[in-house]
């Protein structure tokens, strides 16, 4: 278990300007040119700055649109990818209970109004989503759907960046009836376009973490298969859905919370703790995960370091060749450090 904190320096990068004091849930998107779009919220709007210099310096927030009663806080907020020179962006509204995207052809100068990505209204009014793209390009959406009673998953596809969506396709439901009814999932592909998704559930009283994927986009799905050995007994959701992401030998790196304990374990195979804290996030060799108010994250070279005392809704993300790695998190507005620069 990770224990020492280690005298480490990163400098801080203050996003947002005054006036987007109260901006927080920052996701990130680091295209192969080595650009970083961070996406928002605050209030109702969903802003985006973008970065030409490796996160260095950002250029005015754009607000992409507005929402009725943007879905914030607890990890509800936008989602972002950046893939072969499209930014989309989906967001959810409390207000109509759907989930949109927004995209944009020219990497962020201009934007499209919002398509709809739950084909059932309201379905998606948790708010809990997550979004990635493929290396061609292709997108998949995931959210905790309440079209019918109890919480389960679905999914949608998106052939052109966001512009449209296929058809929702059920992810997985709980043969208890519900999964974790606020925990947010997680998604990715993998160099090969697998896609994998990542949700707690809720089984017998157990709310333990599981995996699931698909090699066509969604029609069909693996059998879920519970992370770790360990389970969490608990009547209650914890609202921390953990992230995973892929090593460089291709293998799933997974971080989620149990009781105060934050693990982290492979698609198979025992868990081991990490550190005590919660809302771990993960990519790469590189992690982030709050202790009460303090942000703190692992590097390659390190073993603990403090990014700030007082910060919140940590999240990181790294650029598609691995050499780029830059956390966020909200403190007084959006801030960044620069783990590594390629």
């Amino acid at each position: 278990m990770l224990a020492v904190l280690v005298a480490a320096t990163f400098a801080t990068v203050q996003v947002t300007p005054s006036s987007l004091s109260e901006a927080r849930e920052p996701q990130i998107a680091i295209d192969r040119d080595h650009h970083v779009y961070i996406a928002y919220g605050m209030g109702n709007g969903v802003y985006v700055s973008e970065s030409p210099d490796e996160g260095r310096t950002y250029a005015r927030p754009i607000k992409v649109g507005e929402l009725d009663n943007l879905a914030l806080g607890m990890r509800r907020g936008p989602r972002i990818t950046a893939c072969k020179g499209t930014i989309t962006i989906t967001a959810a509204s409390h207000g109509d209970g759907n989930l949109v995207a927004f995209k944009s052809p020219d990497g962020g100068k201009s934007w499209q109004a919002p398509t709809r990505v739950n084909d059932i209204d309201g379905s998606a009014r948790e708010g809990l989503h997550a979004m990635a793209a493929a290396p061609d390009g292709t997108l998949a959406c995931t959210w905790l759907d309440l079209r019918t009673k109890g919480t389960k998953l679905y999914l949608s596809i998106s052939k052109d960046g966001g512009g449209s969506w296929s058809a929702n396709r059920l992810v997985y439901q709980s043969p208890n009836g519900s999964i974790c009814e606020c925990c947010h999932p997680s998604i990715a592909f993998d160099a090969k376009g697998k896609l994998f998704v990542m949700f707690r559930n809720s089984l017998s009283g157990a709310r333990d973490m599981y995996l699931t994927s698909s090699t066509d986009l969604g029609r069909t799905f693996s059998p879920a298969a519970k992370l770790g050995q360990g389970t969490w007994m608990l009547d209650a959701c914890p609202m921390d859905g953990g992230s995973f992401a892929f090593n460089g030998a291709g293998e799933i790196e997974a971080v989620w919370r149990r009781e105060g304990t934050i693990y982290r374990s492979k698609s198979t195979g025992a868990e081991r703790m990490l550190a005590e804290g919660k809302q771990g996030w993960i990519a790469g060799d590189y992690l982030t995960w709050n202790e009460g108010r303090r942000v703190l994250a692992t590097t390659p070279s390190t073993r603990v370091v403090e990014l700030s005392p007082n910060g919140n809704d940590a999240v990181i993300a790294t650029s598609p060749d691995g050499k780029l790695a830059v956390a966020a998190w909200t403190e007084g507005g959006i801030r960044v450090s620069i783990l590594s620069s390629g």
